[in-house]
């Protein structure tokens, strides 16, 4: 197949660029820095900002994944901050959807990245594909990402929309954020520990979105998260009992307020109790559904 990326140098793109090209497909990755991409790899310069971007690289694409867009736990939620995470979706959507009319493409599959910020806060209820969404900015930004990937209906033979819980990885992201705090047992609980985390493997979600490329059942949403939740206290348990350390003094709600803003009331504090019915119905088997027992035994690898 010949797959269209963006994101193709980013956390979740460059796994899943890696795994696509040792599964023989064809890649082209848009990007604003063909020179990051790897060798072998065919690399298209994009700007979505500025509209740049020539319908003809589109042209004979069977499968689009859309990853590309501001980093939305990089910064504090200033006002800058929250137009660049923002527009960068909703701009970068809205031009691809347009390159792909303007040149005729047909994908078979139309794949953007969305995620469980949509729902909102959950608090103790349990969310799937058809639970409404919620309030905040994350929602905010999900609903108008996904109205955006929306109109590639009828254009691609199907549209999915993978709502991401967080992705787990020792080697990048969040997780590898917190692993030094937790290995000087400085890794507490986030205020309460109470709320609930929707949390993946990075195994997972790259096969999560292999198999929404392959897998002709799946369309519409999917919540790319673990089959069960877990609260934050637990997942501050399971890595601290991991690298076999103690769990460090609580972080309070009112220091992560004070210090993140909005950020922290919704990303950090907020609870997020998201299952993943669509990929469940469509057959998809976890390699790590259980968080804790993955955290237990893999939060080291790659340090």
């Amino acid at each position: 197949m010949h797959t269209i990326i963006t994101g193709g140098n980013g956390f979740i793109g460059s796994r899943l660029v890696e795994q696509l090209r040792l599964a023989g497909h064809d890649i082209t990755v848009l990007t604003r820095s063909p020179q990051r991409v790897p060798d072998g790899i065919h690399a298209v310069e994009w700007n979505p900002e500025s509209g740049d971007l020539d319908p003809r690289a589109l042209s004979a694409v069977d499968a689009v994944v859309h990853l590309a867009g501001a980093g939305i736990a990089d910064a504090r939620w200033t006002r800058g901050r929250r137009a660049a995470i923002l527009n960068s979706r909703v701009d970068g959507t809205r031009l691809l959807v347009s390159a792909l009319r303007e040149g005729g493409s047909k994908p078979a599959v139309f794949i953007s990245a969305s995620a469980v910020g949509y729902y909102g806060d959950t608090g103790e209820q349990i969310s799937d594909e058809t639970a409404p969404t919620g309030e905040g900015f994350a929602a905010e930004v999900c609903r108008a990402w996904e109205a955006e990937a929306d109109a590639a209906v009828g254009i691609a033979e199907r549209v999915v929309l993978l709502r991401f819980g967080t992705v787990l990885d020792p080697a990048g992201g969040a997780l590898s954020r917190m692993l030094p705090l937790f290995r000087f047992g400085l890794g507490g609980r986030l205020g309460s520990g109470r709320q609930w985390m929707s949390c993946i493997s990075m195994d997972d979600a790259v096969s999560a979105v292999n198999w929404a490329i392959s897998n002709h059942t799946l369309e519409g949403p999917a919540n790319v998260v673990a089959p069960e939740p877990l609260r934050n206290s637990d997942f501050t348990r399971a890595i601290a009992s991991g690298l076999g350390k103690r769990v460090g003094p609580p972080v309070p709600g009112f220091a992560l307020r004070a210090v993140y803003g909005q950020m922290a009331r919704e990303l950090l504090l907020g609870s997020s109790r998201v299952v993943p019915r669509a990929l469940e119905a469509a057959g998809f088997a976890f390699r790590q559904p259980d968080i804790a027992a993955y955290l237990e035994k893999h939060q080291g690898r790659g340090q």
